[in-house]
């Protein structure tokens, strides 16, 4: 099995991207420092040129759901709180105690936040729409500043420029 890698100069940082088999998304994550390659991957742009092209589209506004045949590894709660978040639609959030309702565990807000913090798909299985119950912006994996950035595209507050 091979699991390609690239950099993308996204618009708050850089992201590490890796897929499987020549499709299959196994990580979108944020790069603070080194990023974190496995010592298995290659490096292998073309590869990734889907992924790359529908993260452009987002960040441009042009985008709001991605198509991409998805690969992450988890628990089976993890699994179960990632496929939920899926269906966050675009522009929206909701609280960490209402996905945990969503996922059928009401009471399990902290459970929820543990596995939404390991989500190795961020931004394509939008954890950044989980906030505080009080509205509030709350951890995020790159950063509040990532996640602002996110939301306010989300919401048509701003544009972001295209990668160059």
């Amino acid at each position: 099995m091979t699991v390609s890698s690239t950099l993308y100069d996204g618009p708050q940082g850089q992201l590490l991207l890796a897929v499987r088999n020549g499709g299959e998304v196994v990580r979108v994550a944020f790069v603070d420092g080194a990023p974190n390659v496995e010592e298995d991957w290659v490096r292998n742009d073309g590869a990734l040129v889907s992924l790359v092209r529908q993260l452009d589209e987002y960040f441009a506004g042009e985008r709001t759901e991605f198509e991409l045949a998805l690969a992450p590894e988890g628990t089976p709660f993890q699994l179960e709180v990632w496929e939920a978040l899926r269906a966050i639609p675009y522009g929206e959030t909701i609280s960490y105690g209402e996905l945990a309702s969503r996922v059928g565990r009401p009471g399990a807000a902290r459970a929820v936040g543990a596995a939404n913090g390991r989500n190795p798909l961020s931004i394509v299985v939008p954890c950044h729409r989980v906030i505080g119950a009080n509205g509030t912006l709350t951890g995020f994996g790159g950063g509040l500043g990532w996640k602002r950035c996110l939301l306010e595209l989300e919401a048509g507050r701003s544009t972001l420029p295209m990668r160059v």
